[in-house]
């Protein structure tokens, strides 16, 4: 059932109920009334007549009293009886002449019937006048007092159920719009509002319907935008890992070609001067061979100080433990300040992305701390758990300068997106109390 035919018939029937109220109320009224009435014409008319009666039985006897009786005719809400010793009628009143051929209904007339109530007077020669109330009429005027009432109670009911229908569905008016607008927002269609509507619990609920749709528009086009974001995001960071990947393959042959190609040529000319120097008899030409050679020296030993930092040759032949062990010993024999140490427990197993990985940290570590952190002591640790990787590099150093995270410092930049680009994290750290943490936790199932 629709709310608004609940609503009518709520209305309507509070109405009836009240009417309903109201009858029971007026035919009790009524009863009352006719009651009293009845009673009090009764004891008036025996009052009346007795005297009247007593005096015509003296003078004229019963045929007088018949002839009186006769000439008074009906006498309201009364009945007058006339018999003679022997019980025979000699006289009845006439019926009433007020609304004659009318009754009130049968179950009207019990309802409203007050107690039968009777005078009777007995004459001298044994003849009786029964003066016997007569309630007919008073309950005919109840009943027609109650039809009149309840024509008009009948259209007020109506005319009020009209009204209450008109009030109602004006009233629910602005609700098909309500539910039409949730159905569209069910839809997909978040960009709908609702009109002004009428009244003001309708305005209230369309403002808010309108706030709530403003903020599902707001929060899909967020969430919209924040997937588009994160896709491209992943894009970015797959296109990023690409680069480092071709980059690392370019520094990896690189390296190669220094060491196989460039090396072997500087040890040729290298080879070639210290010839020309042995066999040249002029000094001019001979110190000259030997400055070449000299030369081709220093540059075969930058050329092998700058190929681990291309790519590490020792990871194509030997695995992390042994990489890291002779990183530590070459820079403990180029810096024997600080001193340096290096404690690993690494599993059997590890993806290439992930050993180039924490190579690298430790490497821009040891290349940080010798450079900046006038440290005493710099301890390298390499250990892991079932899902991570954990390198830790730290000193016993000045620290990190306020402004060390300003705009440069391109190698932790580089190092960190190269972890974060594996799943991890990289964070950098002062430690009390003094020196820097380095540490970087990298993922064991990261793309090899």
């Amino acid at each position: 059932m629709k709310l608004r035919t609940r609503l009518n018939l709520v209305l309507v029937g509070v109405t009836g109920i009240f009417i309903a109220v109201l009858m029971v109320h007026e035919i009790r009224d009524a009863r009352s009334s006719v009651r009293e009435e009845i009673e009090a014409a009764n004891r008036v008319a025996a009052q009346v007549l007795q005297s009247l009666i007593l005096n015509y039985a003296a003078s004229g006897g019963t045929p007088a009293v018949r002839t009186m009786l006769q000439q008074l005719g009906h006498v309201r809400a009364n009945d007058l009886t006339l018999r003679d010793a022997s019980g025979k009628l000699l006289y009845y009143s006439p019926p009433p002449v007020y609304k004659a051929g009318r009754e009130a209904p049968a179950w009207f007339f019990h309802l409203l019937a007050p107690a039968p109530a009777q005078q009777v007077f007995t004459l001298g020669d044994g003849a009786q006048v029964v003066i016997a109330a007569q309630p007919s009429r008073a309950i005919l005027d109840a009943w027609d007092d109650l039809a009149r009432l309840l024509a008009i109670a009948a259209a007020t009911i109506v005319a009020l159920g009209a009204v209450a229908f008109w009030l109602v569905d004006r009233a629910l008016a602005p609700f098909p719009v309500i539910i039409e607008g949730l159905e569209r927002l069910q839809r997909g269609e978040l960009g709908f509002r609702l009109p002004q509507l009428p009244g003001s619990e309708a305005r209230a609920i369309g403002v808010s319907f309108n706030r709530m749709a403003q903020a599902m528009e707001d929060k899909v086009r967020a969430e919209r935008e924040a997937r588009e974001a994160r896709s491209r995001l992943e894009e970015r960071r797959e296109l990023a890992l690409l680069v480092e990947q071709s980059v690392e393959e370019e520094r990896h042959l690189i390296a190669h070609e220094l060491h196989d190609e460039f090396g072997q040529s500087v040890t040729a000319i290298r080879s070639l001067a210290m010839a020309i120097a042995s066999q040249s008899g002029e000094p001019a030409m001979s110190g000259t061979a030997r400055l070449i050679s000299d030369e081709a020296a220093r540059l075969y030993d930058a050329m092998h100080g700058l190929i681990p930092r291309l790519a590490p040759p020792s990871l194509d032949t030997l695995g992390l433990a042994e990489s890291l062990e002779s990183l530590v010993r070459d820079w403990q024999r180029r810096h024997p300040s600080p001193r340096l140490s290096l404690r690993h427990q690494l599993p059997s197993d590890l993806g290439t992305s992930v050993t180039l990985a924490a190579y690298r940290v430790v490497q821009e570590g040891l290349v940080n701390a010798m450079r900046h952190a006038h440290a005493q002591q710099v301890n390298i640790e390499v250990s892991f758990t079932q899902e991570r990787m954990i390198v830790s590099v730290t000193d016993d150093g000045i620290g990190l300068p306020e402004n060390w995270s300003r705009p440069g410092h391109f190698g932790l930049r580089g190092l960190a997106e190269r972890v974060e680009h594996l799943g991890g994290n990289l964070q950098v750290s002062n430690r009390e109390p003094r020196g820097v943490c380095l540490r970087a936790e990298i993922p064991l199932a990261a793309v090899s």
